[in-house]
């Protein structure tokens, strides 16, 4: 990973009064940064979800029954790992480190996935240089989605923003089978190569194993359904996590709207971590109580990219102060409607195909 220097402006000034104006938030109402009880009641719910659904999945009588509990407890994974999982990986999920770990490594490695692999590069590429291709490990070089001005532009890309949407059903199946697996051979398409220490390949392997253990091979034991049937409800219930995986971080980081910066010979930004961080993070229904719930702040992604080391049950509460020092400082807050965020997206990937992609689009808008 190539490591960069940032510049100073007005971005520093304000990300300064910002730090300031929430210790003396957070001091004067005697409220720890971290999850509350609230958080506590949410890590409940959502776990208690994961267990119900599969229960009743394990137990299913007929198909129909089947079917509708193995998405359930897909989509409850899916949202745990939003609300709970996230959260925990920048230990703010509760105040004890050790928690935070154990509640990250538990709720993202039964998913299949190694949390290693995943927090250690998020945290350490993507959220210090996020969208700078060469630095944020999340800047792909996907062959078939051109999504940087440095690839090249194929005849097929043309078409990009009609086929993607079928690309996308294999997201969550790609990290799954492929993505952590060619990373042990240094095989990525992502611009940055990882080196995965021994002991998590082993945890890696196991956890795959695992997974496959009690979503695939345990319900074709226990359960006198066809193997096929639960084969389809495994690719089904990927097909729409897949979806609303890409639907909701999609659209924050690939949009027409933000920046994709670029350093100097010296490996220098013109700009400083702030402002980085606000010219490439879309922000929808921000203060949607139902997407704080629901989506784990996700859908306040330049919030969050700032403020990592706030759980995200304090966003709709510091969100004022956040748009009035924006306001203040004269800080493009690039906040929309969910909808507006996903037409942004597709015309994103629309200009990326025809290489008509309009850089700095978003502050004339």
């Amino acid at each position: 990973m190539k490591k960069l220097k940032f510049s100073k402006d007005n971005g520093t000034e304000f990300y300064k009064e910002l730090i300031q104006s929430l210790d003396k938030y957070f001091d004067e109402n005697k409220i720890n940064k971290t999850g509350n009880k609230t958080m506590m009641v949410k890590m409940i719910f959502y776990f208690s979800l994961d267990i119900l659904f599969y229960v009743l999945m394990i137990t299913s009588d007929s198909l129909p029954q089947f079917y509708i509990y193995y998405m359930l407890m897909g989509l409850a994974i899916l949202l745990t790992a939003f609300n709970i999982s996230h959260d925990a990986a920048h230990g703010v999920a509760v105040k004890s480190k050790f928690w935070n770990k154990f509640l990250f490594q538990l709720s993202f490695n039964l998913q299949g996935n190694n949390a290693y692999v995943w927090g250690e590069n998020h945290n350490e590429s993507h959220h210090l240089y996020t969208n700078v291709e060469g630095s944020d490990i999340d800047v792909l070089n996907n062959p078939l989605v051109r999504t940087s001005e440095s690839q090249p532009l194929r005849w097929f890309h043309r078409y990009q923003h009609l086929y993607s949407p079928i690309l996308y059903l294999f997201y969550s199946l790609n990290w799954f089978l492929f993505r952590e697996c060619l990373m042990i051979f240094n095989i990525s398409s992502r611009t940055i190569s990882i080196e995965i220490p021994r002991r998590e390949i082993a945890k890696l392997v196991v956890f795959k194993l695992m997974y496959v253990g009690y979503m695939i091979l345990l319900p074709i034991y226990i359960l006198h359904f066809d193997w096929s049937h639960v084969f389809l409800a495994f690719l089904l219930n990927h097909f729409i996590i897949s979806l609303i995986f890409v639907g909701v971080l999609g659209v924050s980081h690939l949009s027409d709207y933000v920046e994709h910066p670029k350093p100097d010979s010296d490996d220098k930004l013109p700009i400083s971590w702030p402002t980085l961080q606000m010219y490439t993070s879309v922000d929808y229904n921000s203060d949607s109580v139902f997407f704080n719930w629901t989506l784990g702040g996700f859908n306040a992604h330049a919030l969050h990219h700032l403020l990592p080391n706030i759980c995200h049950i304090h966003y709709l509460d510091i969100l004022p102060i956040f748009r009035s020092l924006c306001k203040k400082h004269n800080i493009t807050y690039m906040e929309m409607s969910y909808i507006e965020s996903l037409k942004s997206h597709f015309r994103f990937l629309k200009g990326m195909g025809r290489n008509v992609y309009l850089n700095k689009v978003s502050f004339e808008k």
